[in-house]
């Protein structure tokens, strides 16, 4: 069995190009620009909000010190430092101890990995801060041409880094895999007259579940490997069940009916199921009922007993006729001696 060829690396699902130990190249996507975009947006929404709460933390400060101490000076330089702490700390801190992620990368599902593969580091992203800060968001040199710069540069790197990968030795990743979903196709309708006719009883949950497979994995095979695979299943499938199909196919459209006949008759069988099981025990089939708060107890004689729903139907015990007494007793019930 072949999969299909190898795709360009500008088409290719692990495109990071990151090998293990053990020299395999690990199914990882390099994070392109949409994603870093998104991750980026979110990332500014929670700088906004620790910005907005160390001023506020700020301000309450110049409330409490001494008149004479604050100043133009002291204010510009808080200014700075709240600057700083959210431009450079945030990143910084947020890849060191949330494992080079940041809120923004949390939410899309993005990481920052040394070049290697490896864990980052804090001068590394101490460095991807800083190039970060000066030419590329905000860009304090020359923002405009910057930008358009670092947007070019990730567009045509391989692997989507910035200038601030670049300089660090880093690049950012997927951490969610980028599986394809694709429902097993369904019974042609030419061939549901002769799924219902089908004698499944000798098909096992083995069989089915292996042609269940090939079928959704038969668009990453390459023929004749996916011709060949699946002729193997059908003939499997074919010599356990009756009769055969009436005219010419290829194998994935008698599989494809095959488990659309045994899907149908499953459900059936589970709706019987039930509506048998809510005829014999009505109680398992009725919403469950709100309790109200007992009554408050009382010893008189109009207190009545209340009412117990039963754990389970009554079962009728078989009963014979006692020679003693002349009426029917329990099976069990004890014979007076000798």
């Amino acid at each position: 069995m072949t999969a299909q060829p190898p795709a360009p690396a500008a088409n290719r699902w692990a495109d990071a190009g990151l090998v293990s130990g053990e020299a395999v190249e690990l199914d990882v996507r390099a994070a392109r620009l949409g994603s870093r975009v998104l991750a980026l947006l979110i990332d500014l929404l929670a700088q906004l909000v620790v910005a907005l709460t160390l001023l506020a933390g700020l301000s309450v400060l110049m409330l409490v010190l001494p008149t004479h101490v604050v100043d133009a000076a002291l204010a510009g330089a808080l200014q700075t430092v709240l600057l700083v702490v959210v431009l450079v700390g945030y990143p910084v801190l947020m890849e060191r101890f949330a494992g080079g992620r940041t809120v923004g990368k949390l939410a899309v599902g993005l990481r920052v990995v040394r070049a290697d593969g490896g864990p980052v580091g804090v001068g590394q992203s101490l460095t991807r801060a800083l190039v970060g800060v000066a030419v590329e968001w905000p860009g304090l040199v020359l923002p405009l041409l910057s930008w358009v710069a670092s947007v070019t540069v990730m567009l045509a790197d391989p692997r989507g880094r910035r200038l601030g990968d670049l300089v660090a030795g880093t690049m950012v990743v997927h951490t969610r895999g980028a599986g394809v979903w694709r429902p097993v196709p369904l019974a042609v309708p030419t061939l549901v007259g002769w799924g219902h006719t089908l004698d499944l009883t000798r098909l096992d949950d083995g069989l089915a579940l292996a042609a269940r497979q090939y079928l959704g994995r038969v668009h990453q095979l390459v023929e004749p490997e996916r011709a060949r695979l699946g002729q193997a299943l059908w003939a499997e499938i074919a010599a356990v069940i009756s009769p055969p199909p009436p005219w010419a196919a290829p194998a994935s459209v008698y599989l494809a009916a095959v488990l659309a006949e045994r899907h149908r008759r499953s459900v059936d069988r589970l709706r019987r199921t039930r509506g048998l099981t809510a005829a014999l025990w009505p109680e398992l089939a009725a919403p469950p009922v709100a309790v109200a708060a007992p009554p408050p107890a009382s010893t008189g004689p109009a207190a009545s007993p209340s009412v117990l729903r039963p754990a389970a139907p009554a079962l009728a015990v078989p009963t014979q006729p006692d020679p003693v007494r002349g009426q029917p007793a329990p099976v069990d019930a004890e014979r007076p001696a000798g």
